[in-house]
């Protein structure tokens, strides 16, 4: 079967330790110290760099690592006794970025479980930089999130789902409702709450504050969970960011307040995957099923090598 060194190689890039790694596969520290050791003789390049922070994996490692995890999540789909019978069993990871996005992928994945009951869901959320690098570790089969944050990885395939228009709401009684004709200098005079600091609104808001003098650091929260992002507007002056499509009722109506002002322009999403090994069958028919959901073309690609 598969070289058991490849199980080291693929825990310790997930957990970024070595004693943490040998805990998770189940056997000492040294032997996982000594497997790494022994395999990166063998290849002749180092696979992670050590430190007192733990072990972070190389840019000569991380096609290797990326490569090893495929390999072991196949071989584990390969063995299941249902694998033959129901070639759609086993986990579909789905990482989403940011994680305020998930909620669009509430219906479209109940209607995947019950066209495919035997797929079994397994959702990551996070920032941009934490889905793409598990992304491309292997660590998850296909991403989540806004097509202009992964444009920067060529190797990475992208599926274009739809457009996603977002507005600004801040509490009730905020100073910037009693202005009657909003710009953006007056906006800039607030802070922000951002799901991300990537592209495509992270950049934008960051751009804000030093074209009008101000310090952009300063002015910015990072929230992905939405309940915590209404706990900072509520409680300051600062302004949130919400998809234009939600509807505001009970609480939420009574105490916050939409601006009247377009500052963010429409944004694609999208899937990504990687692009140099055919996606899973698991992968596919989330995709089919998004396209369905979302009505765009399943072989809708925006870019892919």
């Amino acid at each position: 079967m598969l070289d058991n060194r490849l199980t080291y190689a693929v825990a310790v890039a997930r957990t970024q330790s070595f004693t943490k790694a040998a805990e998770q596969v189940g056997v000492t520290q040294s032997a996982v110290t000594k497997g790494i050791a022994d395999l990166e003789d063998q290849l002749g390049y180092a696979l992670f760099s050590r430190s007192a922070r733990g072990a972070e994996v190389t840019v000569e490692g991380r096609a290797f690592v990326e490569r090893a995890s495929s390999l072991l999540e196949d071989a584990r789909d390969l063995l299941k006794p249902e694998a033959k019978a129901n070639p759609y069993s086993g986990a579909l990871r789905i990482g989403v970025c940011p994680a305020s996005l998930e909620w669009l992928l509430a219906d479209p994945l109940g209607q995947l479980i019950r066209d495919y009951p035997s797929i079994r869901v397994q959702m990551t959320a996070g920032s941009f930089e934490t889905i793409v690098a598990q992304l491309r570790a292997g660590l998850i089969d296909i991403a989540f999130g806004f097509d202009a944050a992964f444009d920067e990885w060529p190797e990475l395939a992208r599926v274009a789902m739809p457009v996603l228009k977002v507005g600004m709401f801040v509490r009730r009684g905020h100073p910037l409702l009693d202005i009657t004709t909003l710009t953006i200098n007056e906006i800039a005079r607030y802070p922000f709450v951002g799901p991300s600091d990537s592209r495509p609104y992270g950049e934008l808001v960051r751009s804000l504050y030093p074209s009008y003098g101000r310090d952009g650091s300063a002015n910015i929260h990072i929230a992905d969970f939405f309940p915590i992002v209404r706990e900072i507007v509520e409680a300051s002056d600062a302004i949130g960011i919400v998809s234009a499509d939600f509807r505001p009722k009970g609480s939420f109506a009574d105490k916050f307040q939409f601006l009247p002002f377009d500052l963010f322009t429409p944004a694609r999403m999208c899937c990504a995957y990687r692009a140099r090994w055919e996606p899973k069958r698991n992968v596919r028919a989330l995709l089919a099923t998004l396209a369905r959901h979302f009505g765009t073309g399943s072989a809708d690609h925006a870019s892919s090598e």
